[in-house]
């Protein structure tokens, strides 16, 4: 699997564009102004941290596992240093994802896998006016991300724990739309699609969907590619840790993978 991994992330540098490849304007403009932001920003500065503070934790904590699991670890007890090393999305990473939310503006914003929080944080900095529903599936890893909201005194997120295939369709039904959501739990095929579908009825021409770890798997590849076929979705640009799905009427249907 890993040598996969491997295999897909060298085909995706071979295959991928920068800016200068791409012929959209919007894609154009997104990946110059947004992807393709490096500068350092205050905001990024409390969460890193924090995150610093997680890598240092020594505290056991018993992990329950709803989705896919780790590469990495699939033991049940974790120290949370551990999780924070192996689970949590580098800064780099988690900094598009900010940035990709504060250029979106939404209204509100929903995550699938809170795991310790930081990528929350990243939402919640991005977003401060919007409402944020995160759910997570363990109880323990849970109650650490709170108390990291509490820590850097965010007070616009909602956690709720338990089985993302009871609690997602809840909250969907609780919102007249879906402006942003990122989905990063249950790396399985037919999990990941049932979430997209689910997600269908509420999105409109300014939603985003990220799904994460789209390379994750085999599966994760097919119910990637199934995304993109849809007819609903118009424009998705493969960063290849992430995948992002717009729906704007009128774009030609595009797919791009761009080096990131």
């Amino acid at each position: 699997m890993v040598l996969q991994f491997i295999s897909d992330y060298l085909k995706h540098r071979l295959t991928a564009r920068s800016r200068h490849g791409t012929h959209s304007p919007f894609v154009y403009q997104l990946v110059d102004e947004v992807i393709y932001d490096f500068n350092s920003k205050i905001e990024y500065n409390g969460i890193e941290e924090q995150r610093k503070k997680l890598l240092n934790d020594d505290t056991i904590i018993t992990v329950t596992d709803l989705g896919a699991g780790s590469h990495l670890n699939k033991n049940r007890t974790k120290k949370i240093k551990e999780i924070a090393k192996n689970a949590l999305k580098s800064p780099r990473l988690a900094q598009l994802i900010y940035r990709l939310a504060k250029s979106a503006a939404p209204a509100n914003l929903l995550e699938l896998g809170t795991c310790l929080g930081i990528t929350t944080a990243y939402l919640s900095k991005a977003a401060p006016e919007a409402d944020i529903v995160t759910i997570e599936g363990c109880p323990e890893t849970a109650k650490k991300a709170y108390s990291n909201f509490q820590d850097l005194e965010l007070e616009n997120i909602e956690l709720r724990v338990g089985n993302f295939d009871e609690l997602l369709p809840k909250v969907i039904e609780e919102h007249t739309q879906l402006d942003f959501v990122y989905i990063d739990g249950n790396h399985r095929k037919d999990a990941t699609l049932n979430y997209f579908r689910w997600c269908l009825p509420k999105v409109h021409e300014n939603s985003l969907l990220i799904f994460d770890d789209i390379y994750w798997s085999k599966g994760m590849k097919e119910a990637w590619e199934e995304i993109k076929s849809h007819p609903d979705v118009t424009v998705t640009i493969d960063l290849f840790w992430i995948g992002l799905v717009y729906f704007k009427k009128g774009q030609a249907k595009e797919h791009f993978k761009i080096k990131f």
